[in-house]
């Protein structure tokens, strides 16, 4: 009993030492949010050559909801297949957070940032690419063709088609904890103290889980079980990312700076993980076809680079 006690406030205590940052972090994307900094919905850079660069950039910003808002642009005709899938890679969730609360380890976020930069563009273009070849469609030119098919309708039926297309993204822009993504009408304080400290809880929770899972088997028995399982680590926190949560990247991460899983491990199961983007994909998105397409396209980059970078770390290590 007392074993455990250890372990809820040894978990309690660091959970405290993170809160503060969390909130600083939140704070700031809020006010960012609130001055329009990150709203590019106009921006050529959407759909043009430099949209999985620009999709990139945009998803290395450490906030839920620009999964969300992304795959709003994507259905509405406004992003490239390419970009959207930059942004799904590029983006971490609470991964950036929790490894600022932890000085020790930014060193290592800034590796992991850098990095996803890299998988982001190098996924985005060639998602593009293997897009105009499997569907036969200009990636790029996504706007055009959506004005070209408005033309065609009656000047009713094209108010009618932008009406629906406002109301479903009202409806679906909505980030891990139901706030409202895009519209920033006035500097919200709720929303960053609410998200923070529910990411605590959930560090809170995934540390009381691990400790305790530490204590009841052992250090040396679980050290030897994670050497043993190397090989299949990047791909068990593949599997893990997909899911579609906050939670998800909490795992990740927490399992990383506890040294559950491998760098490359961690930067699969991250560079994966889209957060709520997904859902939103399947339920906004009736091209099914496009949906595996995008699904799989971040399966197999994650698992490229994160293979990639294990048995490098293997290798030196």
């Amino acid at each position: 009993m007392k074993e455990w006690l250890d372990v809820l406030l040894d978990s309690l205590l660091d959970t405290l030492k993170m809160l503060p940052i969390l909130l600083v972090v939140y704070l700031l994307i809020e006010f960012l949010e609130y001055k329009r900094v990150l709203k590019f919905e106009k921006s050529k850079f959407l759909q043009g050559k430099l949209s999985p660069i620009f999709g990139t950039l945009f998803g290395c910003v450490p906030q839920c909801g620009f999964s969300v808002i992304s795959t709003d642009l994507y259905t509405a005709g406004k992003m490239s297949i390419g970009a959207l899938i930059a942004v799904y890679v590029a983006t971490s969730d609470e991964a950036v957070p929790i490894m600022i609360s932890n000085p020790t380890r930014i060193v290592d976020m800034i590796v992991l940032i850098g990095i996803k930069i890299v998988i982001g563009i190098v996924a985005g273009y060639a998602a593009n690419l293997f897009y105009g070849i499997i569907f036969k469609k200009n990636p790029y030119n996504v706007q055009l063709v959506t004005q070209s098919k408005n033309v065609e309708n009656s000047v009713n039926n094209e108010q009618k088609i932008e009406d629906n297309t406002h109301e479903e993204n009202e409806h679906h822009s909505k980030g891990c904890c139901h706030h409202d993504v895009e519209s920033k009408d006035k500097l919200n304080f709720v929303h960053p103290i609410l998200h923070s400290l529910k990411i605590a809880c959930f560090v809170l929770i995934a540390n009381i889980i691990f400790g305790t899972i530490v204590m009841l088997i052992g250090e040396e028995k679980l050290t030897i079980f994670l050497e043993s399982s190397k090989a299949f680590q990047p791909l068990v926190a593949c599997l893990i990312g997909l899911i579609p949560n906050c939670v998800s990247s909490v795992i990740l991460t927490e399992l990383y700076l506890v040294g559950g899983i491998s760098f490359g491990a961690v930067v699969a199961g991250l560079s994966v993980n889209a957060g709520l983007g997904l859902l939103i994909l399947f339920k906004q998105n009736k091209k099914i076809k496009e949906n595996i397409f995008i699904v799989l396209s971040l399966i197999v980059f994650s698992l490229i680079f994160g293979y990639a970078i294990h048995f490098i770390n293997l290798a030196i290590l």
